[in-house]
């Protein structure tokens, strides 16, 4: 498949910018840990008047309905990208948006945001793979920090008797995989493209695809409230908004460092447990949760020296 580049996309493949992590990515990060932190809560509320495969069609569908507002979503895409738009489209999102839903049927939601947090640890490795180069050792440590602050927050839910089967794992460690592949595609195209319009083509991709099961899925739905009600905040916040932000953010800083958000995402799945599932936080968590801080600062911090 042949790909046009523009003039200023020879970085697009490249494993990480050095620009600096200022107060826009900080935001950005904020907006997508928020959304995606709050994924798993809203993924088990709607499975349990719902099939699972009604998931990947709903919130594709209500975040393909969002990004088709926001402003210049709708410019045209070369012919030669289509077919990696439909790529991305399976691997990206409908993949991942059904292989989650899958595994919160056996895996606790502690352990899949745990499992969520590792997604930095992928990215770099594949990135790596991808670009035929390793991260430099100031990225590799940070990613580590970040990773063990993560064991320390789910740890304490481990213990308690979560539950967790090795089927369930292996849903979930694909889904990481298909996030960090998807985003190696889609890098060089985010040098042609706007976030917002390379965005709705791929959510549009992957209504489409996941559209079959999910409207079967629908015949056996009860719409209560709360799964309408999760499935277009999901949706609209979780595959629309939060993707933009995401593909805005992977724009700016590069593969590994756009993962910064993935830190915050058990932090944010702990305080939704104390508020809607009165949990409690235990001190290893809150140690946890400082060590993630300090790495995703770490993360953010351009390389000190550039070839």
């Amino acid at each position: 498949m042949k790909i046009t580049y523009s003039a200023n996309s020879s970085g697009a493949t490249s494993a990480d910018t050095n620009l600096n992590f200022g107060l826009i990515e900080w935001l950005l990060a904020l907006g997508m840990a928020l959304t995606w932190g709050s994924s798993f809560l809203l993924i088990d509320i709607i499975i349990r008047d719902a099939p699972n495969t009604f998931v990947p069609f709903g919130r594709s569908f209500f975040g393909m309905v969002a990004l088709f507002f926001i402003p210049g979503s709708r410019a045209k895409i070369a012919r030669e990208h289509r077919s990696r738009l439909f790529v991305l489209g399976f691997i990206w999102m409908a993949m991942p948006f059904f292989l989650f839903p899958l595994a919160e049927k056996t895996v606790a939601s502690s352990i899949a945001g745990m499992m969520n947090g590792a997604l930095p640890v992928v990215v770099a490795i594949i990135t790596a793979l991808w670009v035929r180069k390793a991260p430099s050792f100031q990225r590799i440590i940070a990613v580590v920090v970040g990773f063990i602050g993560i064991v320390l927050i789910a740890v304490p839910s481990i213990n308690e008797g979560s539950s967790a089967d090795l089927k369930g794992i292996l849903y979930l460690a694909l889904a990481l995989l298909c996030y960090a592949v998807g985003l190696n595609i889609a890098r060089p195209l985010q040098a042609i493209y706007s976030p917002a319009s390379l965005m709705l083509r791929v959510v549009a991709i992957s209504t489409l695809i996941s559209s079959p099961l999910g409207l079967v899925a629908m015949r056996s739905t009860t719409f209560s409230p709360s799964l309408i009600g999760s499935t277009i905040v999901l949706g609209a916040l979780g595959s629309g908004i939060a993707f933009l932000l995401f593909g805005t953010l992977l724009k700016r800083t590069g593969p590994i460092r756009s993962m910064i958000p993935t830190y915050f995402t058990p932090i944010v799945g702990t305080f939704l447990g104390v508020i809607f599932n009165d949990e409690k936080v235990l001190l290893l968590s809150i140690v946890g949760m400082l060590i993630v801080i300090f790495g995703a600062w770490l993360t953010s911090r351009p390389e000190k020296s550039v070839n």
